[in-house]
């Protein structure tokens, strides 16, 4: 009876979800997962609420092609008092990346190019790169040419410009990034730039996959933004998924917060504080953090607000059109009869190709501690080696475990990382039983 009851519930609370255009649903039990045990995720979250560090969160787990978890807590927008629903509509910022990536692979099979090919084969502006010395005091011509793996590796040399070094300078000052300017022009912009070092050398996290769309556009002869529809969110039925929001769906798309700069938030020591989760939050006496608004009104283009239609960072989804994207990928390259990969293709992007770590769009869960300076491989991953996963600046993220035959995926809108990713990895393996 308990089961029974459970059941009922679950499927009250998962039924927007489902007619979302996500994925079908299971009892628990069913696919191997304690009902019991997942309850434990919601307080846990709730936690982060409750302490003012975050507005909103949803969170989803899936097992063998069904949906056995799926919570909203919280508001999406605080100051109207609207809830986070299912179908909210998220910055995902770099979760943007593994889509992109699909984007190239799919190309990939279709013969246009090798992983090694040069890049200036497609963009000429790449041809004869040049290259800072490591202490960015003298330009030299580049070694090494430009590939596509390299672009989708992040070893390419190319990146975001977020230090103070003399490269930084030079890309803030470009102002890469703004509605309405044309992806070619960006992407050129980058071949007159020198690259932080040698292609291949290093992981540099950066603009690589921004270049990437751009190549998309190139040998598909078709805008970046209609490929993906066309291509890869029409026959997904990712209805939501796009480089704009509507006017029509604006209601449903969620604030973008921060903490503010007060109280906890003041020394290196107190952001430290600020992620010890929930745990911590019991005992915690101090007054709640405070969540800013990062925009109050998005401004509207001809009806809709339009980001920039870069592969990198700029597309906005939801928890359903996600969880599609991610079960197509776990299951080969295929869902519901569409294929988008062949099975070789996911297997190749899901392959350690920097130092085992980093595949084509991902970051691969290995056995092997990184000689990577800028990435180090956290030891106490619940997630199986082979795991993939990748996240986004406004807090979300999402992990595919093949072996587990598992799907977590967590959706929030505040520019601070929290430990409530790695708290919602651990809550979804102890509930595991198979």
């Amino acid at each position: 009876m308990q089961k029974l009851t459970f059941a009922c519930l679950l499927l009250f609370s998962i039924t927007t979800f489902v007619f979302g255009q996500g994925l079908p649903m299971a009892v628990p039990e069913e696919v191997g997962v304690s009902a019991e045990r997942l309850e434990g995720i919601r307080p846990v979250m709730q936690g982060y609420i409750d302490h003012g560090r975050i507005a909103g969160i949803l969170t989803v787990v899936a097992r063998r092609e069904k949906i056995v978890h799926f919570e909203t807590i919280g508001m999406r927008d605080v100051e109207n008092n609207k809830p986070i629903e299912a179908d909210t509509i998220f910055r995902i910022h770099s979760m943007s990346k593994p889509i992109t990536s699909v984007a190239v692979m799919m190309l990939y099979e279709a013969g246009h190019f090798q992983l090694d090919t040069p890049v200036s084969d497609f963009i000429p502006e790449f041809k004869n790169m040049k290259v800072y010395n490591e202490d960015q005091t003298e330009i030299l011509d580049a070694k090494k040419a430009i590939t596509i793996k390299h672009l989708l590796t992040h070893t390419a040399g190319l990146i975001y410009g977020w230090g103070g070094k003399a490269l930084d300078k030079c890309y803030q000052k470009a102002n890469l990034f703004q509605p309405g300017t044309p992806l070619a022009d960006t992407v050129k912009k980058l071949g007159d730039m020198p690259l932080a070092h040698e292609p291949g050398d290093r992981w540099t996290y950066g603009v690589s996959t921004d270049v990437l769309g751009y190549l998309v556009e190139v040998v598909s002869g078709m805008p970046f933004e209609e490929f993906l529809q066309t291509r890869l969110f029409g026959p997904l039925g990712m209805v939501d998924t796009a480089f704009s929001v509507p006017l029509e769906k604006l209601d449903r798309f969620a604030a973008l917060y921060q903490l503010s700069k007060e109280g906890e938030m003041k020394g290196s020591k107190d952001k430290e504080k600020k992620t010890d989760g929930a745990k911590e939050m019991k005992g915690d006496k101090n007054p709640k953090m405070r969540l800013e608004r990062v925009e109050k009104d998005p401004p509207l283009q001809n009806d809709e607000i339009r980001f920039f239609p870069g592969g990198g960072g700029a597309l906005v989804s939801t928890a359903p059109d996600y969880m599609r994207f991610c079960q197509m990928l776990l299951n080969g390259g295929e869902l519901e009869g569409v294929r988008i990969l062949k099975q070789e293709t996911v297997k190749l992007m899901r392959s350690g190709h920097h130092e085992g770590w980093f595949g084509l769009g991902f970051s691969i869960v290995n056995d092997n501690e990184s000689k990577d300076t800028d990435h180090k491989e956290p030891k106490d991953t619940p997630e199986s080696i082979g795991s993939y996963s990748w996240g986004g600046a406004a807090g979300t993220i999402f992990w595919i475990d093949p072996e587990k035959e598992l799907i977590g995926l967590l959706m929030t809108q505040i520019s601070d990382v929290s430990s409530s990713h790695d708290q919602f990895k651990v809550l979804t393996y102890q509930a595991l039983t198979e």
